[in-house]
This record gives C-alpha cells, structure tokens and sequence, in this order.
C-alpha cells in the first residue's frame, strides 16, 4: 500500500496540478505586464495659446502648395508616435531627426540627412522670423548653443516633432515658453 501510494503522487497527480497551477500564475503574471504601463504618457495634443494662430495660413509658393499640404498632413497623422532616440519609423518610433526625414522621403519624396545638424546646413531659404514661417518649413532649435533639435512647421503657430525620451510625437506651439526662447530659424525646402 504503502507503494501505490507514493507512486500515485509523484507520477500522476501531483506534477500535472502543479504545472496548471505554475502556467495559471505565469499567464496571470503575463497579463497584468501587458496590462501595465510603464511610464506616463504625455498628451500629444494641448489647445493652442499660440500669438501665431491668427496669422493667416502660409504656403511655400503655389508651385510647391500640393508638397507642403501633402508634409503636413503626413506630420499631424504620425501624432502620438512613440518616440524612440535613432528612430525613424512608426513602427519603430521616432527621434526628431528621423521623423522629419520620414516625413519628407515618403511625402515629398526629398530625403534628407540623419541628424537635425546637417539638416540645418542643407540648402534652402533661412526664414529667420517665426511669422514668415509657412506650412512644411522644418524649424530647428538651438539648445545649448548648437541646432539639436528639428521639426515641421504645420501653420498657425504649431509645428509637429518628436521632442524626447518617454515621449511621443506632438504637436506644439512654436512661440510658447520653451521652444520659442530656442527657435533658431526655419528652413524652407520647398520653393
């Protein structure tokens, strides 16, 4: 007796209720992981207190208006992009650099450089002053002295970028406390 008895809980019943009960936990500790989320999400969206938004809309020039309309509807749909340092995709997310690039190589078809430096050298129109900024300009920023930053003017005094780590694509007003103190000068690519 003594025999069947070892045998049945070691060999049978034993190991397959505590294998259910070992997947039920993993799957239960699977779940509440997907479920959590591991940093706060900041909005991607803030009503606009931009001096611009009365401005009417700017375009480069008529030649080049269907491109600006074309970069700018392709900035505001990418929107709650995660951001990624090196990205340069939605499914892999963004870093500014590389959203501007995306932006330009799959809706105008201009590729151009990887990093928010070099696109700042490029060729193009310098538009110093923010109110002669018109929709599709990239817009750079100085930050500690040097360009770091870039992103796409969308008009009325918001423009469209992927500002940093744990955070996503957003739309922001270009004269608002921050970015306004950085704002170097626009670029205009598209005349």
């Amino acid at each position: 007796m003594r025999r069947g008895s070892a045998a049945r809980y070691t060999s049978k019943a034993w190991p397959p209720r505590a294998a259910r009960q070992l997947l039920l936990a993993t799957l239960v500790l699977l779940l509440a992981a997907c479920a959590s989320s591991p940093h706060r999400r900041q909005p991607t969206f803030t009503t606009s207190h931009s001096a611009l938004a009365d401005l009417p809309p700017r375009a480069p020039s008529a030649a080049s208006a269907g491109a600006a309309n074309d970069i700018l509807f392709r900035a505001i749909g990418l929107v709650g992009t995660p951001y990624r340092w090196g990205g340069n995709t939605p499914a892999g997310g963004f870093d500014c650099s590389g959203l501007v690039d995306y932006i330009y190589r799959t809706a105008a078809r201009i590729e151009l450089p990887r990093t928010s430096r070099d696109m700042a050298v490029m060729d193009g129109q310098k538009v110093r002053r923010m109110t002669q900024l018109a929709s599709g300009d990239l817009v750079f920023f100085d930050i500690d002295g040097a360009i770091s930053h870039v992103g796409v003017y969308v008009g009325k005094g918001r423009f469209v970028h992927a500002p940093n780590s744990g955070g996503t694509v957003r739309l922001d007003d270009i004269d608002g406390p921050y970015w306004g103190g950085h704002f170097a000068y626009g670029k205009r690519l598209l005349d």
